[in-house]
């Protein structure tokens, strides 16, 4: 494992970060930007995580995730609401067949400091709850000592652990947190070897901590998918969460995932957002492609 993680190109950190930035300045017409907003509806995970929610408050994304304008029925409902596995069968009830997705963080997130066993055990209650997605979190200090082997079998027990007896199995999303993996290189290794593991998806990042998606580090794990089923590997998602904000964010990684990994990753099925604010602004720049003029924050609801 460690020979061929070390075995890896390594990254052109001047070069990525050029070319991130570089992407992100290109313009889209009008037509083009109305069905980009829409689509970046349509991936993002409606995200709830803090240690005050209720279940009224999850209640209510989930009304904001099939509903997002309750205005206009045109706007496409999210990917999914991402939740605490204690709220899963809250959330699950609220979207029942709606085609909304119920994501669940689990293995002792954001930090993953717990026994393999607990994490399990916290995978296992929220598949039984419900829960259509998984987001766990790398033992990054594992990583980052070099015992590659762990954080791969720890990836596959988990993988494991989402499978369902009654149903299909939850998919997998693993969650890199790319802010405390120092270096470009780790990301492109990490990148790996969870792909390697069964990973469904690559995500960026918990969002709480201080560096979380980027450009860069999202790029960077584009071109990692892209190059994964290059070489005979399967097709696998990228989620970067945290940070992302705006439509023109959104639109400029659009764009990446576009010139990078190809038309086809321009789907909810290989390619989401983990956001909480950013499904507003959304909304407020496709009313003003609509009518002309924006409207106020408070002409949405409040996540």
């Amino acid at each position: 494992m460690r020979r061929f993680l070390h075995g890896l190109p390594g990254v052109d950190a001047v070069g990525l970060e050029a070319r991130a930035a570089a992407l992100r300045t290109r313009s889209i017409k009008t037509s083009a930007k109305a069905h980009a907003i829409d689509l970046a509806i349509s991936m993002i995970d409606l995200t709830t995580l803090e240690g005050a929610d209720t279940p009224g408050r999850v209640r209510s994304l989930c009304a904001k995730a099939l509903r997002p304008d309750p205005s206009d029925p045109s706007v496409p409902r999210v990917a999914a609401v991402c939740v605490y596995p204690d709220m899963v069968e809250e959330a699950r009830a609220a979207v029942a067949g709606s085609g909304v997705a119920v994501a669940s963080v689990a293995t002792a997130f954001p930090a993953g400091r717990a026994p393999l066993s607990v994490r399990l055990a916290d995978t296992r209650e929220a598949v039984a709850a419900g829960a259509d997605e998984i987001d766990m979190v790398i033992d990054r200090g594992a990583f980052l000592s070099g015992r590659y082997l762990k954080v791969f079998e720890d990836i596959r027990a988990v993988k494991e652990a989402c499978a369902r007896p009654d149903g299909p199995d939850a998919h997998l999303k693993v969650i890199l947190e790319n802010g405390e993996l120092a270096t470009y290189d780790n990301i492109r290794r990490a990148s790996w070897l969870a792909m390697l593991a069964g990973a469904d998806f690559i995500k960026t990042s918990t969002g709480k901590v201080a560096v979380n998606a980027t450009p860069a580090n999202t790029l960077l794990m584009l071109q990692a998918v892209r190059d994964f089923r290059a070489a005979g590997g399967r097709t696998i998602g990228v989620k970067p969460a945290g940070g992302i904000r705006t439509t023109k964010d959104a639109i400029g990684y659009l764009v990446m995932v576009n010139e990078t990994a190809g038309p086809g990753w321009l789907t909810p099925e290989w390619f989401r957002f983990g956001a909480s604010s950013l499904l507003n602004d959304l909304l407020m720049q496709r009313r003003k492609l609509r009518t002309g003029r924006y409207s106020g924050s408070d002409d949405v609801t409040v996540d």
